[in-house]
């Protein structure tokens, strides 16, 4: 018999000077940063604390040291040159341990009705219950990493295909097809392999691209020559069936056993959130509409942050530089008329 207290709406109706959508490290950032204004504050995110973080490669390691992705003014700590997922997850839930972030994990923003000063922020639980909570200043800090870019061919959606990579046990000793040339897509391929997967590789490039980190390139090219790694570069996947995969190559179309696929595309922000709350886009590459020193929308009272204000040039922000966005939007709350009090209807 199905919980009849599931089924009744949750309606918070709490109010806050500023809501934060997004509770990775740049929404933490954010939050962080306007709690010190004496702001209340929250944040909400679909997922939990760091989600997009938290499902990352279970080995992975950064690519930068650990300094640069501090926040809060709080020293990250780390016995390694560059830090692991996991001691990331431990430093950010320590940080919001610290600040006593109210974060609202597992409720996903649905839609955003009202006006700068006056915003409702309607969100469904994992229940589907629906609640909502009222703020004056939106931040929306939602990352890109949990929208996949599908390929559109037929048998992308088999549950055998993954758009994410985690961990390499799952797979030994079986036919294991990695699509893409980028950092991913080669650290994928090397931990497969590594761990008894049998490996293939297909890329529509002449080889791994360029900007494969400098220690992984060599590593993933030099499993390829010895044919530890076979690859296939030109080509393309047409078709993916609960066996095989067919693969466009410049000799023609081949037909090869698989048992699983990890499409490692890449990602896009979520560009259709963003227009149902009004952001406009400049260009091709979907740049938002923002203020540059403020990350204010063309939305008055919505600010941006982290790699969505860069569109889908999603290689030119990352932890590194917009865990400072929170500074400049924190600036701009500082100065805005309708954050004084009594501004608007009273929050406290």
């Amino acid at each position: 018999m199905d919980d009849p207290a599931l089924e009744t709406p949750v309606t918070q109706n709490e109010s806050f000077d500023f809501l934060v959508i997004g509770a990775g490290p740049t929404g933490l950032a954010c939050a962080i940063e306007a709690q010190k204004l004496g702001l209340r504050t929250v944040l909400v995110d679909k997922g939990c604390l760091c989600n997009s973080l938290f499902h990352y490669p279970a080995h992975m390691t950064f690519f930068t040291t650990s300094e640069l992705l501090e926040i809060g003014g709080i020293p990250f700590p780390s016995p390694n040159a560059k830090p692991t997922r996991s001691e990331a997850l431990e430093y950010y839930r320590q940080v919001a341990a610290f600040y006593r972030l109210d974060v609202r994990q597992y409720h996903r923003v649905e839609r955003v009705s009202g006006a700068d000063g006056a915003f409702t922020v309607h969100t469904l639980d994992r229940f589907g219950r629906a609640g909502t909570l009222q703020a004056r200043k939106l931040a929306i800090a939602i990352g890109y990493y949990d929208l996949p870019n599908w390929m559109g061919v037929p048998g992308e959606s088999l549950s055998k295909v993954r758009h994410y990579y985690n961990d390499p046990h799952p797979y030994f000793g079986l036919d294991v097809m990695v699509i893409g040339g980028k950092n991913s897509a080669a650290i994928a391929a090397l931990e497969l392999w590594r761990h008894g997967a049998r490996v293939t590789l297909v890329h529509r490039g002449e080889g791994m691209h360029p900007h494969v980190k400098y220690w992984i390139k060599p590593d993933i090219e030099n499993r390829i020559k010895n044919g530890e790694i076979k690859a296939y570069f030109q080509s393309r996947v047409v078709e993916i069936t609960p066996d095989t995969v067919v693969v466009e190559m410049p000799s023609g179309r081949e037909t090869l056993k698989n048992d699983f696929v990890f499409a490692m595309t890449g990602y896009h922000p979520d560009f259709a959130f963003l227009e149902r709350l009004g952001v406009c886009f400049e260009g091709e590459d979907r740049l938002p509409v923002c203020n540059p020193e403020t990350l204010e929308s063309n939305v008055p009272g919505i600010f941006l942050a982290g790699v969505i204000v860069a569109g889908s040039r999603t290689n030119e922000i990352f932890i590194e530089n917009g865990r400072f966005h929170g500074r400049q939007i924190a600036a701009a709350l500082v100065s805005s008329p309708r954050m004084e009090p009594g501004a608007g209807d009273p929050l406290h």
